[in-house]
């Protein structure tokens, strides 16, 4: 391996140079954040716990020779190819999208500045640096102008920390303020922030409420299982004294429905082709529970520029303090001004657009824009100590300039200061006094999709709370042109109080906030979180990563800085606000839909672990009572068509219906108020009718499969019914949804030939009757049951 080169300050790193490092290996190789290989997609969806017992059990039906009973197997092969396409298909989707919104840093190489990948920075590259970006590698400071890193996505310190030439800067920080350029020292997995996310950025499908309680309900089940399936081995092995093969598929029949084979993959296919959808609108997301809590989203806290503004400005005006009518003085120091800012805003861009010829002036000191300070200023030697700031922030409030400022402002103008400063920018106590020279108007355009972005909030009671470091009056005659309420009366963040109670009410009461600085807008978000609210912050400047950050979802514009995307969950690389009620939809079509096939999942795993001990004990109770034995009603291709069409295709139907209920907290008690009493309403109901129609341990063969249909009936009248409930509200795709399930069963139950192969037989009058009576019962305590629930919710 050849000896480390120090990248020469001015030039950086030649091509050759370059190259050699690339041979040696000494490059930005880091773990993809969250991505894993096809490989491993195709081994966690085939390899899980829930088709190991169903294999298990497949095999047992094949060694009791009768593959017909086996078809549920087909349910390890559709849940496992289902379950592979669909996250292929979003695992590439996230990559692509991923690339196009990755940080990319400024290398210098052969003295030429570019923006290359992350991947493809190698050890000794010289890094340039200016605000907002984010530092990629380890390294160490050769070049620095005021330049100022926060730490604290790495180390806890809030504070900005100066970097001076030679100091450490790490991987994972990103710039404050100022400018300067850096020496990568470590690279790839040798660098900071790679050791630290090493673990934490391998790939996890799901970490949320939501999948927490489908875990929660999981662990249950499995305890109810073990007893559950314990008691029909023994009843069908000893207590039924069949033939140990009609005994091995009746337990087959009796474990097989108590497996909520689809629930975990539904919840997957829905939260994957939630990432699709969203890729397709040029949505990245890059943390999947983020779907889920933009569902639950019901604050949501909006940057003004570049959110509910374009992030282009046009230099509109101006205007002199001075009584220089035409400004010249003012414009030629603009231009100074504007060419000197080596990483420009947009209304410095706007200034170097509209004034592109420089003067010859030598700048002597920088300071460069802070979000504390409100300005950024070049000293010019004899030409003077030059400001660029806020009005309301430099000026005299009670100044006729100040009070200028605010009309311009009122009428939705960004407007800037340009003033003179009596001592040099960099010196302490600067800039001391200050000497207006002109107002600066800028203009910009609200976003024309803005008014209708917010009105989609406000219908679905979604609290806009518009926080800014813009003048408040500016930021509130932009809310006002959008009709947002409270617009009118923006409040001066430099007014707000420090106590996080007295926050939190002022928020409840108004929604136009200007002139906050980044630790405030962190505090307005912690305080919004302490009343209960589940906070969406969005954002693109660097002055917005803290409370991106600590928000419940960070969502941050494409355009913004690479540490703003860098923290954010969602990234809209369109730059489109309006693109954001897509996005909260898309949560709650996945939360709603999830919700409701859990439904259907779990009361048919009630349903079955219930029949199976009522079974079970009836089977004991044959053994000490004397009676005749019980064998369990069903065989296993009985259970496969009964879950067919009052669950299988319904539920894959439902998962990706349209759905815009705002997700709620208490997932797995709504789940369990109504899979548990409809379940125990099948269970019980399917039992009574299956004893009405049960002739005894030496009925014929023609009455056994009497009484299991008979059975079986009554299961899927009800089971029909809880589909009926679970589609409400009803659209005319949900009835016709449920009509095809019922003309399913009625061609199953009617046709010769479905018949004969699945050994159904609805010929005796009175067991059909039977049957249907025991259905119907069951459908009007289902429905009385779920009453019960909704009174007992609205309480």
């Amino acid at each position: 391996m050849s000896v480390s080169v120090r990248a020469d300050a001015a030039t950086g790193l030649t091509a050759a140079e370059v190259e050699q490092r690339r041979s040696d290996g000494r490059t930005n190789d880091v773990p993809a954040r969250a991505s894993r290989s096809v490989r491993e997609i195709v081994r966690a969806n085939v390899f899980t716990r829930i088709n190991a017992i169903l294999g298990v059990l497949f095999v047992l039906v094949l060694a009791a020779g009768s593959p017909i009973d086996g078809m549920f197997g087909l349910l390890i092969v559709a849940n496992s190819a289902v379950g592979i396409i669909q996250e292929v298909r979003a695992k590439r989707t996230l990559d692509e999208l991923a690339i196009v919104g990755q940080a990319r840093p400024r290398v210098r190489r052969d003295g030429v500045a570019a923006e290359v990948p992350p991947g493809e920075v190698v050890q000794d590259d010289l890094i340039e640096l200016g605000p907002g970006d984010q530092i990629v590698v380890d390294g160490e400071v050769l070049e620095a102008e005021l330049l100022e890193v926060d730490e604290s996505l790495l180390t806890g310190e809030a504070d900005p920390i100066d970097k001076k030439t030679g100091a450490e800067v790490l991987s994972g920080s990103f710039v404050v303020s100022g400018s300067g350029a850096y020496r990568a020292t470590k690279v790839g997995r040798e660098a900071y922030a790679a050791r630290l996310a090493e673990e934490a950025s391998k790939f996890t499908l799901v970490h949320s409420e939501l999948r927490s309680g489908i875990d929660r309900i999981l662990r249950f089940i499995t305890f109810l299982l073990v007893p559950a399936g314990l008691l029909s081995i023994y009843n069908q092995l000893f207590s039924s004294h069949q033939g140990w093969q009609p005994a091995v598929t009746g337990m087959v029949a009796a474990l097989v429905p108590m497996v909520p084979e689809g629930l975990v993959l539904m919840t997957s296919i829905a939260f994957a082709v939630g990432v699709v959808r969203l890729g397709r609108r040029q949505c990245l997301v890059q943390e999947l529970p983020a779907i889920e809590g933009l569902a639950r989203v019901d604050v949501v806290c909006a940057d003004k520029t570049g959110t509910l503004t374009e992030n282009g400005m046009r230099l509109a005006d101006v205007e002199s303090l001075t009584g220089d009518d035409d400004g010249g003085a003012a414009r030629t120091a603009l231009a100074a001004l504007a060419a000197d800012d080596p990483r420009p805003n947009a209304s410095v861009q706007a200034l170097a657009e509209a004034l592109p010829e420089r003067p010859e002036w030598r700048s002597t000191a920088v300071a460069p824009f802070s979000s504390a300070t409100k300005w950024s200023g070049h000293s010019y030697g004899e030409h003077g100590n030059w400001l660029l700031g806020a009005p309301d922030v430099l000026l005299d409030p009670s100044s006729a300039a100040a009070r200028r400022a605010e009309e311009l402002g009122a009428a939705g103008l960004r407007v800037l200061l340009l003033a003179r400063g009596d001592r040099a920018v960099d010196a302490p106590g600067a800039p001391g006094e200050v000497t207006p020279e002109a107002l600066v108007v800028l203009e910009q355009k609200v976003r024309p999709d803005a008014r209708e972005t917010l009105e989609y909030f406000a219908k679905q009671d979604v609290a806009i709370k518009v926080i800014s470091g813009d003048n408040a009056v500016s930021v509130g005659a932009v809310a006002t042109s959008l009709e947002l309420p409270g617009g009118d009366r923006a409040v001066d963040a430099r007014t707000l109080p420090e106590g996080r109670d007295e926050l939190a009410d002022l928020l409840d009461r108004e929604t136009t906030f200007g002139r906050v600085r980044p630790d405030q807008k962190r505090a307005m978000v912690g305080a919004l979180q302490s009343r209960g609210h589940t906070v969406a912050m969005t954002g693109d400047g660097v002055n917005d990563v803290l409370a991106l950050k600590d928000s419940d979802i960070g969502v941050a514009m494409g355009s913004g800085s690479p540490a703003t995307r860098a923290v954010a969950q969602i990234v809209l690389l369109d730059n489109r606000f309006a693109t954001l009620p897509y996005v909260v939809g898309e949560g709650r079509r996945v939360i709603g839909n999830i919700e409701r096939v859990s439904n259907l999942f779990l009361t048919k795993t009630v349903y079955s672990v219930l029949l199976a001990f009522l079974v079970g004990l009836a089977g004991v109770g044959s053994q000490i009572f004397g009676y005749d034995p019980i064998a369990y009603p069903f065989l296993p291709r009985h259970v496969t068509i009964a879950a067919w069409f009052t669950i299988g295709i319904p539920a894959f139907v439902l998962s990706l219906a349209p759905n815009n209920e705002r997700a709620r907290t208490g997932f797995v008690a709504r789940v369990m108020k109504l899979a548990i009493p409809s379940g125990v309403v099948i269970g019980v109901a399917t039992f009574v009718a299956y004893l009405i129609a049960y002739a005894g341990p030496d009925a014929s063969a023609q009455q056994k499969i009497q009484a299991g249909t008979t059975a079986l009936i009554t299961l899927i009248v009800i089971a029909v019914w809880v589909l009926a409930i679970v589609a409400r509200p009803y659209v005319w795709w949900k009835v016709l949804l449920i009509a095809t399930s019922v003309l399913a069963y009625v061609l199953l139950f009617s046709l010769p030939l479905t018949r004969e192969f699945f050994l159904l037989d609805p010929s005796n009058p009175r067991l059909t009757a039977a049957a249907f009576g025991c259905g119907a019962v069951g459908v009007v305590l289902v429905e009385i049951a779920q009453w019960f629930g909704r009174r007992s919710a609205a309480k």
